[in-house]
């Protein structure tokens, strides 16, 4: 599903270079659930915008589903991403004046989904993440743990081929955190593939393979046995 093969990344920082990834190797296979784990400065910001097209590598290939991710202007990316990826962030990210379902709905919106279309499926996700009767809700009157819940709805509503997760649960408490992340489980249990970049030890051991990024190279990649986060819910 995903390919990436000798990846490097720099960036120019006044007269010197900083080089932020350093020739990273590694794929993800369809339905994988894995965790990109590292502190600050490790790389893993920078990968995860690489991965979700807001960036570019300076060397090196990224594959997705087939497709060889590169030379992309502005308009053919954004396509790409409406097309393969799912965002989920670590700040919601909502637009406030829209309500749940308005917010759910948008990556439909920009696929030229009509509008009727849009709001049934719209309710669908809302449903699965156990939010529909909030759907007539703006986000100020949610809570963390459901404005997150919105964001993954908002995600899997244009049926992406990929998850990108960065940090979802770095806003919330820990037994709301457990509950995104059951929800994560659940959905990669249909098939989805998922990335999550955290730095929390307890929520990479909820996914299935642990990616460890130290100063722009992997210096750990792992299968590990899945915690399952519904014992804490």
């Amino acid at each position: 599903m995903i390919e990436i093969k000798d990846l490097h990344k720099s960036y120019q920082m006044g007269s010197n270079s900083l080089h932020v990834l350093k020739g990273l190797n590694f794929s993800i296979d369809e339905g994988e659930l894995v965790a990109i784990m590292g502190s600050s400065g490790s790389g893993k910001s920078t990968l995860l915008n690489i991965l979700g097209m807001l960036d570019e590598a300076d060397t090196g290939e990224y594959t997705l589903d087939g497709v060889p991710i590169k030379n992309l202007n502005e308009t053919k990316a954004a396509k790409y991403r409406n097309k393969f990826l799912g965002f989920v962030f670590q700040s919601f990210n909502l637009i406030n004046y829209k309500t749940a379902m308005e917010n759910v709905a948008l990556p439909l919106y920009y696929q030229r989904v009509a509008r009727k279309e849009r709001e049934e499926k719209a309710l669908k996700y809302l449903q699965q993440v156990g939010l529909k009767e909030w759907a007539t809700h703006l986000p100020s009157e949610l809570s963390g743990g459901q404005k997150q819940r919105v964001a993954i709805a908002r995600a899997m509503a244009a049926e992406p081929k990929v998850l990108l997760a960065d940090e979802p649960t770095g806003a919330l408490d820990s037994k709301t955190s457990y509950e995104v992340m059951d929800l994560i489980q659940k959905i990669n249990d249909q098939g989805n593939t998922i990335l999550v970049v955290t730095h929390e030890e307890d929520i990479a051991h909820m996914c299935k393979r642990i990616v460890h990024l130290k100063d722009g190279v992997i210096v750990e990649d792992k299968k590990v046995e899945q915690v399952r986060a519904s014992q804490y819910v």
